[in-house]
């Protein structure tokens, strides 16, 4: 193995232990049955090259294409794992997709704590009919936005000034500086090798004035090109 691959298979050994330790400190002292244990990652693993990565750059997070920084999904797509005794079914597995403003309120409900006074309104979406199967699901239809108007340092595919959105199976990208976009159908191509934008211009333009508005309403940053001082254009101004 590589020596650094091997350092970093070290690091995730011990994460393991430490989450070991705390789940027999619960059972040890009779908690387990009390408890909630919510385990997830913050994003993608780093994978371009820079990053204090062994092997081949970029391929750390296979079948999810880049890493950490990119738009693609091995930047932005995260395991998360549940056990929540008496309600989550063992090794029972669920396909739909979440958020992380989506942990405040499922908390809360968990919780069962209620009117809580927020200065700003909750974005985010209970997830506990997806851990309960009851209810209305909070991925139904929803659409997904990412915004990352900057450059984050390291290059690699889909490392860039992107903003992106994510509704049902469908995927649109967008890139600021060069005003490409690309579009993947997640379900048939969750490795996002084959852009789909040229022969479905109908959905890009409908992901593009989602992505456009929600951008523009919600304050959303976009970068400006040095050379005019202009900023860049809006996903849904440009065809």
């Amino acid at each position: 193995m590589d020596p650094i691959e091997a350092a970093y298979a070290g690091l995730i050994e011990g994460m393991d232990k430490s989450l070991g330790d705390l789940m027999n400190y619960l059972e040890e002292n009779k908690l387990t049955d009390n408890t909630i244990i919510i385990f997830m990652s913050d994003n993608g693993g780093l994978s371009a090259a820079g990053t204090g990565r062994g092997g081949e750059a970029n391929t750390h997070n296979l079948p999810l294409k880049s890493g950490k920084g990119s738009a693609y999904e091995g930047g932005i797509r995260e395991p998360m794992i549940v056990s929540w005794p008496g309600t989550t079914k063992k090794e029972s597995v669920c396909e739909d997709y979440l958020i992380i403003e989506d942990f405040y309120p499922t908390i809360l409900e968990m919780a069962q704590v209620k009117r809580v006074k927020t200065v700003q309104p909750v974005d985010g979406k209970s997830f506990i009919p997806l851990l309960t199967g009851k209810g209305k699901n909070p991925s139904l239809n929803r659409a997904l936005y990412w915004n990352t108007p900057n450059n984050w340092g390291p290059t690699g595919p889909g490392i860039a000034a992107t903003c992106a959105i994510r509704q049902g199976d469908w995927k649109l990208i967008f890139y600021y500086e060069t005003g490409a976009k690309e579009l993947f159908n997640l379900k048939d191509d969750l490795g996002e090798a084959t852009n789909l934008a040229l022969t479905n211009p109908e959905k890009v333009n409908e992901l593009s004035g989602k992505l456009g508005k929600f951008l523009r309403k919600s304050g959303g940053q976009r970068p400006s090109f040095k050379a005019t001082g202009k900023p860049a254009p809006w996903p849904d101004e440009t065809f």
